[in-house]
């Protein structure tokens, strides 16, 4: 089935120039901070860029501190996976056992050999 759409009439096709972007306002990177067209002195207009979000900080970055913390973190994030998967397999290992009891078979229990 095909849908029917009114043919619009040649007065309600309208062309609307648009301006690129670049033309209204050249963005400007750490511009200083300029006075309100509005005539007033008191009131100032902040830089486009994101410097007005920046909080001054008390000391510099301590970067040893830092990368220890990445360490510390990563070791801490291999030593759970480690323990995942131990987890993991010795739950599947406890299933496995308690499968073959389950069944009445009676070699169920692995002997190590050392």
């Amino acid at each position: 089935m095909k849908t029917q759409r009114p043919i619009p009439a040649d007065d309600d096709h309208r062309v609307i120039p648009f301006r690129p972007r670049s033309a209204l306002h050249a963005p400007q990177l750490h511009a200083p901070s300029v006075q309100a067209q509005t005539g007033r002195s008191d009131r100032l207009v902040e830089p486009l860029d994101l410097s007005r979000y920046e909080k001054p900080r008390a000391a510099p970055d301590d970067f040893r501190q830092r990368m220890l913390a990445n360490i510390a973190a990563f070791a801490f994030t291999v030593a759970l996976t480690a323990v995942g998967i131990w987890l993991a397999m010795s739950i599947a290992d406890l299933r496995r056992t308690q499968d073959c009891v389950l069944m009445g078979r009676r070699d169920c229990v692995r002997i190590s050999t050392h």
